[in-house]
């Protein structure tokens, strides 16, 4: 056993970029896809991810991140829990006892919800499934019992992977992905709630008729509608609100203008790391369907699930992010009670929102709106874990000194310390012992049969029309 998790442990530090090749690799040759396309498929994919943390570590992290902390500093917000980001949030999961099990327990969830067809999604994305120990590390403290840990862990995914599925159709459609769901532990828990509101939206005369549509804003203003200068726009208010100082009139203007280039490089750059994933996927995706259909006869369509990353790149996405990521941090100073510092975790705000676009069907009225809603709610959220998120950082021996400059400040995260699914299953547990833990465990076993009921149906339906 030692051996074993020492094996997923291993394979866990090589991180998702190097991961994603070889799952791919391996899934496509599983597939019949033949190794020379699977191994450019999965080196394709490898290249994506590595693409895209370029863009994000020296775009966002040298340029958003900084800009935001100077905002900060400059006009005095003065919030006691620092938000260390999704890197910290990762290591103190994947750390923690349910972290060291995760990745075998997970792809063993992952099959029995194939076999017993509760999913139709087979989960590469096993890098991302530090989402689930994340919860399970907390419960484990918040009950002091481990087993509850890992049973938060295994319903946390299996949760995840039927909102997956029922997004995947969306995701198709409006970010392009044909074959691909995204059961992402931080994206797509927000997915309930963008529902709920949009469904509201569709109740309100006036407000269902609002849209503001990026794709068509594009083609009415034109050059002036392109991500590449809504982002620079974006890039250089925040620019200005940071670094402006007529002092230093020189300096300033550099400061400003290159948070305006860096921005607007994002937008344009992003969605074409993103079209390199896809590039990579689609073989794989194909084959997996082909694989289905000649061996599964009483099955639906089959997905691949993703990291939400390849999401990412949407124009309504990013926009809509990048017009939040301010309004965070006035939101974070005039929320009553709130005491999360958003920093580190700004670059990962679009991560919330990928989801969030093609339910709302690239609305970016509602977008926005429901933007400000999950915002507020995880920066209470990620107050109220905050405790709990320094106790599991502690246990497994976190340099929270290193971190924050001083060994006893609370630390939190938006990635994942603001993720309402992760609080419910989390608070659940606390404050109900066995019995939360029970009546999640019931939804969740309901949840995944009216999953069943749902694929079965698909398939029954497909192969109707197939005849």
């Amino acid at each position: 056993m030692d051996a074993v998790l020492g094996f997923f442990s291993f394979i866990s530090s090589l991180g998702v970029s190097v991961v994603m090749p070889i799952v791919i690799t391996i899934l496509g040759c599983v597939l019949g896809a033949g190794f020379g396309k699977s191994l450019r498929a999965g080196l394709t994919v490898g290249i994506g991810f590595i693409g895209l943390n370029l863009v994000i570590n020296s775009l966002l992290g040298t340029t958003l991140a900084p800009a935001v902390q100077e905002m900060i500093e400059r006009f005095g917000f003065n919030l006691s829990v620092i938000d260390v980001g999704w890197p910290a949030a990762a290591a103190i999961a994947m750390g923690s006892v349910v972290g060291t099990i995760i990745i075998p327990l997970g792809l063993i969830v992952n099959i029995v919800m194939l076999l017993t067809n509760t999913t139709q999604t087979v989960d590469v994305d096993i890098w991302d499934y530090w989402h689930f120990a994340f919860t399970g590390a907390l419960v484990a403290i918040v009950t002091d019992n481990l087993a509850l840990g890992i049973i938060a862990a295994v319903l946390n995914m299996i949760i995840i992977m039927v909102l997956g599925d029922y997004t995947a159709p969306q995701v198709e459609k409006s970010l392009g992905m044909p074959g691909v769901s995204l059961p992402h532990g931080f994206t797509t828990a927000y997915a309930p709630i963008a529902m709920l509101f949009n469904a509201i939206f569709d109740r309100i005369p006036g407000v269902r008729d609002i849209d503001i549509n990026i794709d068509e804003m594009q083609q009415k203003f034109g050059i002036f509608g392109e991500p590449m200068i809504i982002g620079s726009v974006i890039g250089l208010t925040i620019g200005g609100l940071a670094y402006w100082d007529s002092a230093m009139v020189q300096e300033s203007i550099i400061k400003v203008l290159t948070t305006g280039v860096s921005l607007g490089a994002v937008l344009v750059l992003i969605p074409k790391m993103a079209a390199l994933l896809m590039e990579g996927l689609i073989p794989i995706s194909d084959s997996a369907s082909s694989f289905v259909q000649e061996r599964f006869k009483n099955r639906g369509k089959i997905y691949i699930g993703l990291d939400s990353a390849v999401g990412v790149g949407h124009p309504t996405t990013l926009t809509i992010a990048y017009i939040l990521v301010p309004l965070m941090i006035v939101l974070a100073v005039l929320l009553p009670g709130n005491k999360v510092l958003p920093f580190a975790d700004l670059a990962v705000v679009p991560w919330m929102f990928v989801l969030i676009t093609p339910i709302v069907n690239n609305n970016g009225f509602r977008g926005i709106i429901i933007g400000i809603v999950v915002l507020t709610i995880g920066l209470y959220i990620a107050t109220d874990l905050a405790p709990l998120i320094t106790q599991a950082a502690n246990n497994v021996g976190f340099d929270i000194a290193g971190a924050t400059g001083a060994a006893d400040t609370m630390i939190s995260s938006i990635c994942d310390g603001a993720n309402p699914l992760t609080w419910i299953i989390t608070r659940m547990n606390g404050w109900f012992g066995y019995v939360g833990a029970a009546v999640v465990g019931v939804l969740t076993i309901a949840l995944a049969v009216w999953n069943r009921g749902r694929i079965l149906k698909e398939a029954r339906e497909m192969h109707a029309a197939e005849a």
